[in-house]
């Protein structure tokens, strides 16, 4: 497959051709789906928590005898039948929501998801992409010269360019990652993928290597 490759004018200085390897693999929804599940679970952070009758404080001594009162036997106030006691079954922040998924399906999804990409126009290829200073202005202005003006975008580097990253950090809907992390849940929550030449041999470089090492 051939894409276009832009300069930071927004204007197509060349055409490529992407390795089929990567850039031209059938779609499987279930697949990707399934990866894209297991990724959100693992950067789940569970927040909710709530205190069983041993960590509520108080309740120390009996509230009243055991015979005798006329009224029902109880050893705590801090006894989940009582307000202000402690929660049953309630949620808990040691609970893992972590899910495991075979390295070859990931790797198989994220090409999946480059292809449709590629497929549907969202891949933007540029000749290279360099700032001298750190400035949201300029990357504006870059990004505004490119067909994915307007749109939320994934900006992959070949390795972490510090202007890059702190020009882009707060324009909304645009993020940056480095080619090498690139992953099915972060292509998937961006319209368009931008990255310069380099970034494709990275992306090959770390996907096709490992998995001809795994053969």
């Amino acid at each position: 497959m051939n894409v276009k490759v832009y300069n930071q004018e927004g204007k197509k200085v060349d055409e490529i051709s992407l390795p089929k390897e990567i850039f031209e693999v059938p779609l499987n929804k279930d697949l990707v789906h399934q990866v894209a599940v297991c990724q959100m679970a693992n950067r789940r952070v569970p927040i909710a928590h709530t205190k069983d009758r041993g960590e509520v404080r108080g309740g120390g001594r009996k509230p009243w005898a055991q015979k005798g009162t006329g009224r029902a036997r109880h050893g705590s106030i801090r006894s989940p039948i009582w307000i202000g006691g402690g929660v049953t079954f309630g949620p808990r922040k040691e609970k893992k929501f972590e899910k495991k998924i075979p390295k070859k399906m990931k790797r198989k999804a994220l090409f999946m998801v480059l292809s449709a990409k590629a497929k549907e126009g969202c891949l933007i290829v540029l000749e290279d992409l360099k700032l001298k200073e750190p400035k949201t202005k300029s990357m504006v202005n870059i990004l505004d010269k490119l067909p994915s003006k307007n749109q939320s975008s994934l900006i992959a580097l070949p390795e972490v360019d510090k202007n890059v990253v702190l020009s882009a950090r707060n324009i909304p809907k645009v993020a940056t990652i480095e080619a090498r992390n690139l992953n099915v849940l972060d292509l998937l929550s961006f319209k368009y993928l931008i990255m310069p030449k380099e970034s494709i041999k990275i992306i090959k470089d770390t996907f096709l290597e490992k998995k001809n090492k795994a053969k």
